[in-house]
């Protein structure tokens, strides 16, 4: 039951948060809302990072300066709040392109390759060019998804910037999957066993094991 209601959690803060970020974008008048939902997730992360850092005191010190120089800038805050969504978005977006493209350079493995090693153990020579090529399929989709951002929200009305950035992302990064596991199943047919969210659980298993 905990389980369950940890999941339906996480299900409407994914669903509720986009919703609620959107609407502060289609308004200027909503500044001091989208501020506050502009820098939560922000905060409530630097809190946890400076509740888990040693030495405690020090980077809570730390949160707590940062909490009172966002006090003090507050009003400029209320009239750019639409420049930390931009921020949160293009830097996640940005890690995550650093994330894949620093294991195509300097002879290191590729990013899928370590993934499809967990999933299915020794690979083939034509599983691991074709795990190199989803990696880069990976790095030109973050790239692209960083231009896009961008040129919308210096380009566009901030509230066209807000459909792609709360509504678009996360079914494009979605719909990535789908394309690779379509593609997975047409370019190596002799893997039956393979499923569509081997990706992800390979993912996971790879974040949970000690580094």
């Amino acid at each position: 039951m905990l389980r369950i209601a940890r999941w339906v959690g996480i299900a409407l803060l994914l669903i509720g948060y986009p919703v609620l970020a959107h609407h502060t974008n289609e308004t200027v008048q909503n500044g001091r809302l989208g501020a506050l939902v502009a820098i939560a997730p922000v905060f409530v992360i630097g809190l946890i990072f400076a509740w888990r850092a040693v030495p405690r005191w020090l980077w809570l010190m730390l949160f707590v300066l940062a909490v009172a120089a966002t006090a003090a800038s507050w009003t400029v805050l209320e009239h750019h709040f639409g420049l930390v969504y931009w921020l949160q978005n293009v830097g996640m977006q940005l890690i995550l392109f650093m994330t894949f493209a620093r294991t195509l350079v300097a002879d290191r493995k590729p990013l899928c390759i370590h993934f499809a090693e967990i999933a299915h153990g020794t690979l083939t020579p034509q599983h691991q060019r074709y795990a190199r090529q989803v990696t880069v399929a990976w790095v030109v989709f973050f790239a692209l998804m960083v231009i896009v951002s961008t040129g919308l929200f210096f380009l566009a009305p901030l509230p066209v910037w807000s459909v792609f950035a709360n509504f678009l992302s996360l079914p494009l990064v979605a719909l990535m999957f789908v394309l690779e596991y379509g593609m997975r199943r047409l370019l190596l047919p002799d893997m039956h066993n393979s499923h569509i969210l081997d990706a992800f659980r390979a993912f996971w298993k790879a974040s949970k094991a000690p580094s």
